[in-house]
């Protein structure tokens, strides 16, 4: 596995004004540990994730299973060794009013369930207070909070926490959990800027 995915703590900001989606990743003393871009022009989703901006080593792959993402599932490739990680599927309706998606293992067997930590706040986000009231998520695998990746409030642009300190024994893949944040500030967020 490549040393982007070693850290605890990561810090995601993804930049607005660009034709393509483009989120930088931090490591916790403020280095680039990941780079990713959205593939233009493609009816799939297709997100590629490189050590930095040169885009010369991609180490990680994102891509939708489907064109209709309401109910998607994708899939999380270690593009190094070419191996699925696993995938994550949002749950359609009942995203609708908190986000909700399953952990899925390379074998497609549920493992977890990433959400927003709070209903209450999830529906008055959505009906009165908007990107106003920033998002906080939990990724459980079984029963156990391995991970919270919380939206920071910044009216101009989309910036996220991510925190796997939770998680001693290491039971969530960290390529995994770092693409559940990424998908989430590029579905999520783009949800935000409508």
């Amino acid at each position: 596995m490549h040393t982007a995915f070693q850290y605890d703590h990561y810090y995601l900001r993804r930049q607005v004004l660009a034709l393509t989606g483009k989120i930088r990743i931090f490591t916790p003393d403020g280095q680039l540990a990941l780079y990713c871009q959205q593939k233009m022009f493609r009816l799939k989703e297709d997100i590629r994730a490189y050590t930095d901006e040169s885009c010369i080593q991609e180490i990680l792959y994102i891509q939708a299973r489907s064109i209709i993402d309401f109910s998607a599932a994708y899939d999380v490739i270690d593009s190094g060794y070419g191996t699925k990680v696993g995938t994550l599927r949002r749950k359609g309706w009942r995203s609708i009013m908190r986000d909700e998606w399953d952990v899925l293992d390379t074998g497609d067997q549920p493992v977890g369930v990433l959400w927003e930590d709070n209903p209450r706040r999830a529906l008055v986000r959505r009906m009165v207070a908007g990107r106003l009231l920033p998002q906080d998520y939990d990724l459980l695998i079984g029963d156990q909070r391995v991970a919270d990746l919380r939206q920071r409030f910044n009216l101009f642009r989309y910036e996220m926490d991510l925190d796997f300190s939770m998680d001693t024994t290491r039971l969530l893949d960290r390529r995994l959990g770092i693409a559940a944040a990424i998908l989430l500030a590029f579905i999520e967020g783009r949800q935000d800027s409508k």
